[in-house]
């Protein structure tokens, strides 16, 4: 596997198109992304807040925020979707992962903007995290959602995950899909170079 270059961890970042034309880039999320993703989440409906969080929060809890800024930390990593609007870039979706080398699985949680959901942002999102998975050498990628999550649980049935009851908790079920080779419909530059050698399981909440 490759280290990753923290100091530089641009070099990591893929882009791709979205269906109106817009370039959406997804990289992975550093300190200085802190205040800008706590807006952008504290800017998600309610709904869509509480589907990615698992419960009643008005926003990331700080613990869980400085987590998500420091890419490797327990063996975590935040992949941040971006687009140019104006001077400045958006953040318009998010992905959690950790590799669990003892199941050689990828687990993951993900949001999109209320504001920008038909963009093709979660497939993208998504098919990211397939590639970021293969880097692992993982056989399998995975996450939980709320039964109530119909937008995620259609991505993901669209996108050919499987469905399964989540351990331990009714209220939610599993995806999974199986790995068998990194997606080529993406540049994914991650997938032969964001895999760390000692990677660990992480909370993605």
């Amino acid at each position: 596997m490759f280290a990753l270059n923290l100091a530089n961890l641009g070099q990591y970042t893929d882009v791709v198109r979205l269906r109106t034309g817009a370039a959406l880039s997804l990289r992975f999320a550093e300190p200085g992304d802190a205040d800008a993703l706590q807006d952008y989440f504290r800017s998600l409906s309610s709904s869509s807040r509480y589907n990615r969080l698992m419960g009643a929060a008005p926003e990331l809890p700080q613990t869980q925020l400085d987590k998500f800024v420091r890419a490797g930390e327990g063996g975590s990593y935040s992949v941040l979707a971006t687009v140019t609007v104006g001077d400045d870039d958006a953040i318009v979706g998010e992905a959690r992962y950790a590799y669990q080398a003892e199941s050689a699985s990828l687990e993951f949680g993900v949001s999109v903007d209320d504001r920008w959901h038909g963009n093709g942002i979660g497939a993208a999102l998504l098919s990211n995290l397939e590639c970021r998975a293969a880097a692992f050498g993982a056989c399998r990628l995975f996450g939980d959602t709320l039964r109530s999550n119909g937008a995620m649980l259609g991505l993901a049935r669209k996108l050919g995950f499987s469905f399964s009851h989540t351990p331990g908790d009714w209220r939610q079920v599993r995806l999974e899909k199986p790995i068998l080779y990194a997606p080529k419909e993406i540049p994914c530059v991650s997938w032969r170079l964001a895999a760390t050698a000692m990677p660990s399981p992480s909370t993605l909440r």
